[in-house]
């Protein structure tokens, strides 16, 4: 959706008349019925005058075609500025524009693309504006049939208009580099170098023709993005599928191909537990239905198997396309109906009911999702949740199908592929959690490398020993020591200490803790592990989880204040102490039995609690 349109010679006379920042909101009115706030009304119009200057220039043609405020198709975010026309050789061409009012920036060693500045009545961490339209611009090739079909070009840039470019400018870092030359930045005092970006891609005029064809283009992935999802996909081992998750993919396949056809709404609950291939089945899914020509995301609450499978799909493959189908779940606050054909969510026990950073947004995960896509899958393990925040149950899924009139179809993942395919293991941690009552009351005749340590350098030692082979183990813990804010990228600021043993917390600025080689020195929580596997896992367990007068007690007092997972517990026992407890005991035991389940070979423990120890190895 384009909130304003027009030719170049009419963006200049509204512009003269000072009349651009009231035609824009008086449209964002009508198209999207909601109030436009001052500062972004004030923002327009100061922005606006820059770009009347930049084209004020007789070679750039009159009726070149001017957007403002493109709204990218199934996202909330909208491309500030575009000019259309046609480039020397008669090609098609949009240059894209990201405004920044900013003055000052400050670059962020370390996090890709990522800059730090004053924005939004505070200092932030923001995407550097390079990247920012170069993604936008990939977003919209990647997706919008008529930039494929009619072999639009599109040339992002960047203009900081405010911003006083100096000599070893942080904005031209070298981490930058890739982005710079993809999308160029430019600054205040260069209006001549950004009418000649504009002039290079743009000597004739259109009439907004280019723009109507983005503006009505249908909505599907394109050719390359499909077969460099599918090469990537193929001969990696790791999501070769096997056994019932070949019968649920197949299902699903089927089941989304109908909604394309009939339109009718459907979603697909999938129950499996700890390694029983949700994800080999989603990302399979991802691939195949992109290479059917659907518009298909992934998407997850937590970001780090995200980060991981990105990592892993794109191989050699430059950070680019594969990065717009993989989402987070609190992207489709504001998505329009039936907008994407199949939405694949995994770890769908982790959704919240709010979205955004302060949870302010939207109203509810599970029935936006519903809402967004034709087929909708659900990958759902109830025993994984592991915040107090989260709402994924099949009853909640069912509850918001049926309110959309969706068709609820059931699948189930039960074999095991990790813990050395061992059923018995789950049961008898089930049952020595005190989860759920099983017949598995030790580990006799169960295959599965499982053993209690006496020292935390002991299981440290075990793990260093088996991660030489493969890189695939790791350390893990309980959330009882506060991530210690001085140190977040600094491994040598040990955040864990246990008597004469120490460790930091895994390292802020990477996302990819689970193949990153030097990670193995660093200790991750639930949320650097959830979703992933390992070879071997050595798991620390807190004073959070005790054995205290023959029973397994949790102890929400001992978790760490930097921890969200339990985030206003302390204020819901001062009114309902019953509940809170209650709340915090299944979130305390599903985070250990999830974090106990991560490797496929072997998981070595130690436990703060001596007699929580000895309770264990008796259980054995």
């Amino acid at each position: 959706m384009i909130v304003y349109d027009g030719t170049k010679a009419d963006f200049l006379k509204s512009v003269e008349q000072d009349a651009i920042a009231a035609e824009i909101e008086e449209n964002i009115y009508q198209k999207m019925h909601r109030s436009t706030a001052r500062n972004e009304f004030r923002s327009w119009e100061n922005s606006l005058l820059y770009m009347y200057k930049v084209l004020n220039d007789s070679e750039i043609p009159i009726d070149a075609g001017i957007a403002i405020e493109y709204n990218i198709p199934q996202t909330s975010k909208r491309v500030d500025f575009l000019i259309s026309g046609y480039d020397s050789s008669n090609k098609g061409n949009v240059v894209i524009i990201e405004l920044k009012q900013w003055d000052k920036m400050d670059a962020v060693p370390g996090l890709d693309a990522l800059v730090e500045t004053y924005t939004g009545n505070a200092v932030r961490r923001v995407v550097h504006p390079s990247y920012q339209a170069w993604s936008y611009s990939m977003l919209i090739k990647d997706y919008n049939e008529a930039v494929q079909s009619k072999d639009i070009l599109l040339s992002p840039c960047s203009y900081l208009h405010n911003y006083r470019r100096q000599e070893n400018d942080p904005l031209d870092e070298s981490q930058y580099e890739t982005y710079l030359e993809e999308a160029p930045a430019f600054t205040r005092g260069e209006v001549e170098k950004l009418r000649d970006f504009i002039k290079k891609s743009i000597s004739q005029g259109d009439q907004k023709e280019l723009l109507y064809q983005i503006e009505n283009g249908r909505i599907r992935p394109s050719k390359s993005l499909q077969d460099s999802l599918a090469a990537m996909l193929k001969g990696n081992k790791e999501f070769i599928m096997i056994d019932e998750q070949k019968i649920a993919y197949e299902e699903i396949m089927s089941i989304s191909k109908q909604s394309q056809r009939d339109g009718k709404k459907r979603v697909v609950i999938v129950k499996g537990g700890p390694g029983t291939g949700k994800t080999v089945v989603a990302i399979n899914l991802l691939a195949d239905l992109t290479a059917e020509e659907q518009f298909c995301q992934y998407v997850s609450k937590n970001s780090a198997p995200r980060s991981v499978y990105q990592k892993k799909l794109k191989g050699e493959v430059r950070k680019s396309s594969v990065d717009n189908m993989f989402k987070g779940s609190g992207i489709y606050t504001e998505a329009p109906l039936n907008g994407v054909d199949t939405i694949l969510v995994d770890e769908a026990h982790r959704l919240n009911e709010k979205s955004g950073m302060f949870q302010n947004l939207g109203e509810n995960q599970i029935k936006e999702i519903i809402q967004a896509a034709k087929s909708s899958v659900f990958f759902i393990d109830e025993s994984q949740r592991v915040t107090i925040k989260d709402i994924g149950s099949i009853d909640e899924i069912e509850h918001w199908a049926k309110k959309q009139g969706a068709q609820i179809y059931y699948q189930e993942l039960i074999s095991q592929f990790r813990c050395n395919g061992s059923d018995g293991y789950l049961a008898w941690l089930d049952d020595v959690l005190d989860i759920r009552q099983t017949a598995n009351f030790d580990m006799k005749d169960i295959d599965y490398d499982i053993r209690i340590m006496d020292t935390p350098q002991e299981m440290q030692h075990l793990i260093m020993e088996r991660n030489c082979n493969r890189n695939r183990s790791r350390i893990l813990a309980g959330y009882c020591w506060n991530w210690l804010k001085q140190g977040k990228n600094d491994s040598t600021v040990h955040d864990i200490k246990i008597k004469d043993f120490e460790m930091s917390w895994n390292l802020g600025n990477s996302t990819t803790f689970a193949i990153d080689e030097s990670s193995v020195h660093e200790a991750g929580c639930i949320h650097t592990s959830q979703g992933l596997e390992f070879d071997y896992v050595g798991v620390i367990i807190g004073e959070d989880l005790r054995y205290e007068n023959g029973r397994i007690i949790t102890d929400f007092t001992k978790r760490a204040s930097t921890d969200q997972s339990l985030k206003g517990i302390k204020s819901m026992y001062k009114k309902d102490p019953e509940k809170a407890n209650e709340i915090a005991d299944e979130v305390i035991k599903n985070t250990y039995r999830t974090l106990m389940t991560r490797g496929m070979k072997g998981c070595y423990v130690y436990c703060v609690d001596s007699k929580l120890a000895d309770y264990l190895r008796e259980r054995l």
